[in-house]
């Protein structure tokens, strides 16, 4: 029973002390120590509002915080809060009025993250006492004006914070909402632990768990690293740093390690794209888009090298290679794509996000595509040229002969039963954000013979623009009547518009004519007369023509 008695007194006597002393200590008379504190170890002006003592949480509390931005890049803060929490040691501050801080807890703040023309951040010159561009502006700003001595914090946090995310150079910027930040022992000349995560526009998180420092003195955004990074549900089309009308969309997942030291970094991972969408008026990718990474980066020029990607959709497989660029308001790629013996029916799947489809009712059943191509430019302006072959494939849901039905006089093409088989297609192709250019064409077709040309698919119309020529196969229809060549020799020139879900199939009846001519008059001048017949050419292109165009 005494010893309980004790225990109340105990008590009472701390709650009372907890309740009395904070009356005999004027917080504020801490404030000028916290902010030059703060402000030398920064090299930036640190100001902080009202401090009350909070012995409860062993902490000095103040009702606001701001902190100078690089005075190179913006005259307002780099980072403001509704409060700040610091904590500190108790006895010598209660003893002795000393101020040894061990932590620091900056709730809802809002930061600001600026990068020049240069790629320089904003950032860079935090705690800076080298010479870099900015540093020398950021010193004379702050109370210390010579290097940044070391501070060692026990626990740093933000919590539920915001970023905006832009340029000097415009005025739009990219916000990243619910910003957390976990560090201890945060130290400039050690590594220490930390946890960060982030909500993305349109929805989202990114989350880091790693290891940073020692802090570069000369450039903070090159401080090492090492971590493993998340990215979870980010939507492209609102990322900020592409325009939204560009075309370019879809839900990427991302897990990479990342490591950094002296201005080089290294990414190793994997990524998803879901419904993704490269060109303005395509459609989402019918099926996920999943690639294998292995990357370099040069923190200080800010380019890329992906040495090593495998891109997946279904059975396709894409290996990629080359270069990447962070400009100011997009990524700029320089890659080459090669695939090989690619199931035709998972290629299908992808041809929407690229902006090509087939026809109305058209799959691709079966067959195999190669593909050999370069990519250039910004990521929501790509240019993409090459060239692309499909083999031994069938087009189900497309008869191309009851297409061709203007032209089955002369070829006496009978259909195809609802499908047609392509024994070969490869063409030369170009595809920029204003359409699809396809040059040296060439199909070979077991119905029909060799199809050649070349033509233009419009973006966003999708409006068709080809000129083609049909080299048949073997006499039929008007080219037997006539005595045409049965190797081949007569060509049927045609043109295929209307858009690529309907397609238009227009028989070029003057060029049939003289292709017909042509090769009568051959067999007349080799001598081979008894395949001429005035009646039977006169009477049928008489009767053929005299009605077409």
């Amino acid at each position: 029973m005494k010893k309980l008695r004790y225990l109340i007194v105990a008590i009472v006597v701390v709650v009372v002390l907890l309740a009395v002393v904070p009356l005999f200590i004027n917080a504020n008379q801490f404030r000028p120590t916290v902010e030059e504190k703060l402000s030398a170890a920064l090299q930036r002006q640190v100001t902080i509002g009202d401090l009350k003592v909070s012995l409860l949480s062993g902490s000095l509390k103040a009702s606001n915080l701001a902190i100078a931005d690089d005075p190179a890049f913006s005259r307002s803060p780099f980072l403001t809060a509704r409060s700040l929490r610091v904590g500190v040691e108790l006895v010598p501050l209660i003893f002795s009025k000393t101020l040894h801080i061990t932590g620091l807890t900056i709730e809802n703040p809002t930061l600001t993250l600026l990068r020049n023309p240069a790629g320089k951040w904003n950032f860079s010159s935090l705690a800076a006492t080298g010479q870099s561009a900015s540093a020398p502006a950021a010193r004379s700003s702050t109370p210390a004006g010579g290097a940044a001595p070391d501070l060692t914090i026990k626990r740093l946090a933000l919590k539920d914070g915001r970023v905006a995310v832009g340029s000097t150079s415009s005025q739009k910027q990219s916000v990243y909402e619910h910003l957390n930040l976990q560090a201890t022992n945060v130290a400039p000349n050690s590594q220490f632990p930390l946890r960060l995560s982030v909500g993305l526009p349109g929805g989202g998180s990114l989350n880091v768990n790693g290891k940073a420092g020692p802090l570069d003195r000369t450039d903070a955004s090159l401080t090492p690293v090492s971590a493993k990074l998340g990215i979870s549900g980010l939507n492209l089309a609102q990322t900020g740093f592409v325009d939204p009308a560009s075309g370019l969309a879809g839900m990427l997942d991302m897990t990479s390690d990342v490591a950094s030291a002296n201005g080089q970094a290294t990414a190793k991972g994997t990524l998803k794209l879901d419904k993704f969408q490269l060109a303005k008026g395509g459609a989402p990718a019918g099926i996920p888009i999943n690639m294998d990474f292995d990357s370099n980066y040069d923190l200080r020029r800010s380019v890329g090298t992906l040495n090593q990607g495998t891109v997946k959709a279904g059975g396709a497989l894409v290996h990629v290679s080359g270069t990447f660029q962070n400009q100011l308001d997009s990524i700029v790629l320089n890659l080459k794509l090669n695939g090989e013996n690619m199931p035709a029916k998972d290629v299908q799947s992808v041809l929407p996000a690229l902006g090509l489809s087939l026809p109305n009712g058209a799959s691709l059943q079966q067959g195999t595509v190669n593909a050999n191509l370069a990519s250039s430019g910004p990521m929501d302006k790509l240019v993409t040229t090459g060239n692309v072959g499909v083999f031994n494939a069938v087009l189900a849901g497309f008869d191309l002969a009851s297409k061709l039905s203007a032209l089955s006089a002369f070829t006496g093409m009978k259909s195809g039963n609802g499908s047609t088989s392509i024994e070969k297609l490869t063409t030369n192709l170009r595809n920029a954000p204003e359409g699809t250019q396809f040059t040296s064409m060439l199909m070979v077709l077991p119905a029909l013979g060799q199809v050649s040309g070349n033509g233009t698919i419009s973006n966003p119309g999708k409006e068709l623009n080809f000129k083609m020529v049909a080299a048949l196969s073997g006499t039929a229809g008007v080219i037997q009547v006539i005595g045409g060549h049965s190797s081949g020799g007569t060509q049927i020139p045609f043109a295929i518009q209307g858009t690529a879900s309907d397609p238009k199939f227009i028989p070029n009846v003057g060029g049939i004519a003289g292709s017909m001519v042509g090769s009568e008059v051959q067999n007349v001048l080799g001598g081979d007369k008894s395949k001429s017949s005035k009646g039977g050419l006169m009477g049928t292109l008489g009767g053929v023509l005299g009605k077409g165009k």
